[in-house]
């Protein structure tokens, strides 16, 4: 006979909306307080690393650091947060769930403490409290309510709380890469805002399932120094690489039909500054933002074929930004509608919204496109939305910190149990 209470009190466990239900609102937004007010712009992440890992410590949840080195170009020693729970079967998907703690460096516009983690009217605000603090105590409070659960997940959990996604190489999500911790993976989760940060305009619940790629032309314009009375005798690196540079905005980018356009975006012209003389040498920064399908090779080639349709009296040098290894680059990518793991973070987004998810696709970039595209992992970003991110006045809806924490744990319920 089938015990039908035994089977009530299973159903009841393993249900994704009956155990997202068990996070607490107020406790998960004052975890949340305390993220914000820790400073932590990417670099000096040690006092959010040391708390991150203590709250994980103190719940029992065997927290460990990971080292993360890069002595060649930045010099940055620092250290990821990891903990995992682990699952009954070895053939079971093990899901990644990742969020950094680090902010960008803080604004001098604020006219308030920028890490004051006031709340007013539904919002909480700080440096980095949308981005991604928020996502941030989203998967530490997931993560405690999964370990807390009796229930058997049949796949691992592996939580990951990285520095420096603000900084120029992603160097925390790169080390988990560089040390193969994300081999064992199947899957990413990644609670970055994403309405706001997306193609289109959307609105939370939503799912991001594919992000843009990105390159950073680093190109090196040499004319001739002359008098600056006779700058005729000479050949203007600056003004040629002006003229680059607004020749480079009209390239024929790419567009894909689920991630749209490409872009290109000149960031920076350097050079000159010597009283009375033409320029001889400058260098031009030039952010591309990329679609599925466009490589290095083709970005490459297309700069290489507006600087030969110029005809410019400079001689001009294309490469890239110098990275810490050739690989270090943000690669475009796109997660299948279809993938469990959107099917399961669909049941987890009904179980605690009713509502479907949005589907839409991120603009920029971060360390979901190192999973997505270097880790090849279905990599879906869920998270809460806000404005005004990287500047001041930042805010995050706490209702959707809430919702993220929530929707996390029923998805990895709905996947895993």
């Amino acid at each position: 006979m089938t015990d039908g209470s035994a089977d009530t009190s299973n159903s009841e466990r393993t249900d994704p909306g009956a155990l997202a239900e068990r996070i607490d609102h107020d406790e998960t937004i004052e975890l949340l307080q305390e993220l914000v007010r820790i400073r932590s712009p990417y670099f000096e992440e040690e006092a959010i690393t040391e708390f991150v890992y203590d709250w994980l410590d103190a719940r029992g949840l065997d927290p460990e650091y990971h080292a993360v080195s890069e002595p060649e170009i930045t010099g940055f020693e620092g250290n990821n947060v990891l903990a995992r729970l682990e699952g009954t079967d070895p053939d079971a998907p093990t899901l990644l769930l990742n969020a950094h703690m680090d902010t960008v460096e803080l604004v001098e516009a604020w006219e308030e403490d920028p890490l004051s983690g006031r709340i007013e009217d539904g919002k909480l605000y700080g440096q980095g409290a949308c981005d991604m603090k928020g996502g941030l105590a989203g998967i530490m409070v997931a993560f405690e309510a999964l370990a807390a659960a009796d229930i058997d997940l049949a796949g691992d959990v592996l939580f990951t709380a990285v520095v420096d996604e603000e900084g120029p190489y992603g160097l925390g999500a790169n080390q988990l890469i560089r040390d193969s911790v994300t081999d064992d993976c199947d899957a990413a989760i990644v609670t970055e805002p994403g309405p706001i940060l997306a193609q289109r305009d959307l609105e939370n619940p939503a799912l991001l399932l594919g992000a843009r790629g990105r390159f950073l032309y680093d190109i090196t314009v040499t004319g001739e120094a002359a008098h600056g009375s006779q700058p005729e005798k000479g050949t203007n690196a600056v003004v040629d690489a002006g003229r680059l540079a607004a020749a480079l905005t009209e390239i024929d980018v790419g567009t894909h039909e689920l991630l749209g356009d490409g872009s290109v975006c000149p960031l920076k012209i350097e050079g000159g500054g010597e009283t009375l003389s033409v320029p001889e040498a400058c260098r031009l920064l030039v952010d591309r933002h990329v679609v599925v399908g466009e490589t290095e090779d083709v970005v490459r080639a297309d700069a290489e074929t507006v600087v030969a349709e110029l005809g410019l009296d400079s001689a001009v040098e294309i490469d890239f930004r110098e990275a810490p290894a050739p690989d270090v680059r943000y690669g475009p990518y796109v997660t299948d509608a279809d993938d469990p793991l959107v099917d399961a973070l669909r049941t987890g987004v009904g179980a605690v919204t009713g509502d479907d998810p949005a589907i839409g696709y991120f603009s920029s970039v971060g360390d979901f496109n190192y999973f997505g595209h270097r880790a090849g992992l279905p990599t879906v970003i869920v998270g809460p939305d806000g404005e005004n991110i990287h500047g001041a006045g930042e805010f995050v809806y706490t209702d959707e910190v809430v919702d993220v924490a929530r929707i996390v744990t029923a998805g990895c319920v709905a996947l895993l149990a």
